[in-house]
């Protein structure tokens, strides 16, 4: 039913309830209803009748609530994507292509040949850095990855454009509640789970990746992102050449969120992600 005739109708049964509640008392019940039992019934049988319509306007209203709060999600989170894409436009991709140009140059010039070697080094990580930066512009412009859409499916496609034709099957076992975490709560965790998913893509040779979540308590969750590649030296996760890795501890810890990478050569890698703390 619509609001209108929820609204139309709250407006009219009260009336119409009474009326017919007097007309069946005084030809049909008036030898078997005392006139103060009668007078008793009256404003029930209308409160009931109103409590059953008005329990619909409050579902009504509180859908409308719901949705203008995921709407405002959307915008805050789209604002967020809009501002962090053009951080990256104007900041990181500008100078990665500065970078390239000057190291055209540089391959111009008389050098030698170890000086050869780590300029072709240094060109190969600029063009792949790039390429990653161009690649999180487009995603975080991507209408895909909207608030207000199902995070399961927004994880799900970031999985997809992340790992599409590399052979690696994703499996999602998303079962966070709605509500539990703030807009920009998700979109870190979100940032993170495709960190932990590009490196996948980049380092494990792995052929599944699992993202599972859980709620703990009320406001508290756990996030894992593993993975059946194969796996590294703890010492190398740790190390500050791992910078992938320091992004990802780097967003947790400013949520105030314990982060956690755990990995055995030849058994895979899991990331994990644990609420605690102040809540931002």
């Amino acid at each position: 039913m619509s609001y209108k005739s929820l609204k139309f109708l709250i407006l009219w049964i009260p009336t119409i309830v009474v009326g017919l509640w007097e007309y069946v008392r005084h030809v049909f019940l008036l030898p078997y209803i005392s006139m103060e039992l009668g007078n008793f019934l009256a404003p029930v049988l209308v409160f009931l009748f109103t409590l059953t319509l008005l329990r619909g306007l409050f579902a009504k209203l509180e859908q409308t609530q719901e949705a203008l709060q995921r709407e405002r999600m959307s915008k805050a989170s789209f604002q967020q994507r809009e501002q962090l894409a053009r951080e990256l436009h104007d900041g990181i991709s500008q100078s990665l292509f500065l970078l390239s140009v000057k190291l055209d140059r540089l391959e111009h010039m008389e050098l030698n040949d170890e000086a050869k070697e780590t300029t072709v080094q240094i060109r190969k990580t600029v063009k792949h850095v790039y390429e990653d930066v161009r690649h999180s512009i487009a995603n975080l412009q991507s209408p895909s990855v909207a608030a207000d859409d199902s995070w399961l499916n927004a994880i799900h496609s970031a999985a997809y454009d992340l790992l599409q034709n590399s052979g690696v099957r994703v499996q999602l076992d998303w079962r966070l509640p709605e509500g539990i975490l703030t807009n920009k709560e998700l979109v870190e965790l979100q940032a993170i789970i495709r960190e932990a998913m590009m490196n996948v893509r980049k380092y494990a040779q792995a052929t599944e990746v699992q993202v599972i979540s859980r709620q703990q308590g009320d406001e508290q969750f756990y996030c894992e992102v593993r993975d059946n590649g194969i796996g590294a030296l703890q010492s190398e996760l740790d190390s500050k050449d791992r910078y992938g890795v320091r992004m990802m501890r780097d967003r947790a810890e400013q949520m105030g969120w314990t982060f956690e990478i755990r990995s055995t050569e030849g058994k895979g890698t899991m990331v994990l992600i644990r609420s605690g703390g102040d809540r931002q």
